[in-house]
């Protein structure tokens, strides 16, 4: 955990420094610190130095951190929940009802109060992934239960409909939206703030802290449900409980950045190859983890092709689908864990 910290750490020092602006390393550190009231440091610095690093790339960096933390925490429930490490977040429709409110807040030209539609769409995108999940959970529930095939079927039946409905209205957009729209549908953090780091942030730390809550639940479901009812553990009520957190941390990261693929599904299966399986250590480590995964993928995207970024969902895809293959060949074994 220690090491990892300290990853973090250098992985924020670099990316803060690289960029078309080089700026060294340890100057950017001295700017970070120079912001604590209790440290003092000489500013030899200029006033466009600290502009760039504390108003343009850092707003950017810790965006990425953040939903890099919440994906895969995300994830990481959502495949210790399904006993599946091939889920990911955006499993029960997630992405899909996310996008459907990002299209409708890109082509609507409408402006009530200075409000335009797209400067909406982060409401759009995060109601309409709750809306998604809230189909997917209503189509799931037998009576007081909440079977987990009937989750995955209903997930992916609302999924391809929300895909279809997409489908026709990005046909629909013109030129204007369809470069916004298609960038979401990547993530993109070009257009990163302090308003946003702090929306998500608390969402991303207090959901993170919940879940770790129910880590020894989560376990013990991994044998067995009946087994865990046994030992006097609520299940419908913890898969419920898992869903929800979960699925709030999920809509709140994709609903300002877009949709990044495969973070939630590489981060978790790595952590838990190499620490184990137990929620209790799995779930900070896949914080960290992912946090550093998606600051890396975007320093990349942002850096690769020079002046011009690219989304960075394009990058995560090209980690991680050798990886996906990988767990499919792994599954043909019937190895998942």
């Amino acid at each position: 955990m220690v090491v990892l910290l300290i990853v973090l750490g250098l992985v924020v020092g670099f990316s803060a420094s690289v960029g078309s602006a080089h700026i060294p390393f340890g100057t950017v550190w001295k700017i970070m610190l120079s912001k604590l009231p209790w440290v003092e440091l000489d500013g030899t610095w200029s006033r466009n130095t600290e502009i760039i690093v504390l108003d343009t790339r850092l707003p950017r960096i810790v965006l990425a951190g953040i939903v890099g933390t919440a994906l895969a925490v995300a994830g990481t429930t959502y495949q210790g929940l399904f006993r599946n490490p091939l889920a990911d977040p955006y499993l029960l429709g997630v992405s899909q009802g996310a996008l459907l409110g990002a299209v409708i807040g890109f082509t609507l030209p409408f402006d009530s109060h200075g409000l335009s539609g797209q400067s909406l769409i982060p409401l759009f995108a995060f109601i309409g992934a709750l809306g998604a999940v809230l189909a997917v959970y209503a189509v799931a529930r037998s009576g007081r239960t909440l079977p987990v095939t009937s989750l995955i079927l209903a997930g992916v039946a609302i999924g391809a409909f929300l895909a279809a409905v997409n489908a026709y209205l990005i046909i629909k957009s013109n030129n204007e939206e369809l470069h916004g729209i298609f960038n979401w549908m990547l993530g993109y953090f070009g257009m990163s703030d302090w308003n946003e780091v702090v929306i998500v942030l608390p969402v991303a730390v207090v959901g993170t802290a919940a879940l770790w809550l129910y880590a020894r639940p989560l376990n013990v479901m991994q044998l067995d449900e009946e087994q865990a009812q046994h030992l006097g553990i609520h299940v419908e009520r913890v898969k419920l409980i898992l869903l929800i957190i979960a699925t709030l941390m999920t809509a709140a990261a994709v609903a300002f950045v877009g949709t990044i693929g495969f973070v939630g599904i590489i981060v978790p299966h790595a952590v838990r190859l190499i620490w184990g399986p137990d929620h209790r250590s799995l779930l900070p480590l896949a914080a960290l983890v992912g946090a550093i995964f998606l600051i890396l993928t975007d320093t990349l995207s942002r850096t690769v092709t020079g002046p011009e970024q690219i989304p960075v969902g394009v990058i995560t895809a090209l980690a991680g689908t050798p990886f996906f293959l990988y767990l499919l060949r792994t599954r043909r074994r019937g190895t998942f864990f």
